[in-house]
């Protein structure tokens, strides 16, 4: 999917203002991520980190579950924010292929710089999928 400037800006604002949410006392490696549902619809997340490791959560799980819990079922797009652009994890490759293999991925720095844009597929090759579960 081509985003628009505005879209890319506006995925960026959001997950960066989630970034400012995020509970990370252990790492200090504050994430905030924005996911850009098929309904066109955009939810956020912040990373929470735990005493109890690895108890927390990654932004961008916590960004598409809400969406999926709200009822969306395809990710059109995510931004992730990080200090140094950082890509997201391999659980959090794997819970968004689920949702859109071929979903825009953004990663942006802490001043708002898009360091990369690439899709979840060139990021997770031969993911996992639906599919590839045994047929009952």
């Amino acid at each position: 999917m081509a985003l628009s400037a505005e879209q890319i800006g506006h995925l960026v604002d959001a997950a960066a203002k989630a970034r400012q949410h995020a509970y990370a006392p252990y790492s200090k490696y504050l994430v905030g991520a924005a996911v850009l549902a098929g309904s066109g619809s955009t939810y956020v997340g912040a990373n929470v980190e735990n005493a109890a490791f690895p108890s927390g959560m990654c932004a961008e799980r916590v960004a598409v579950f809400d969406a999926i819990a709200r009822g969306e079922r395809e990710i059109k797009a995510v931004v992730v924010v990080t200090e140094n652009g950082g890509a997201p994890c391999g659980a959090c490759r794997q819970a968004l292929a689920e949702f859109g293999l071929d979903a825009d991925v953004i990663l942006v720095d802490a001043t708002c710089n898009i360091s990369a844009q690439t899709t979840l597929r060139e990021l997770l090759p031969r993911a996992f999928r639906p599919q590839d579960l045994p047929r009952r």
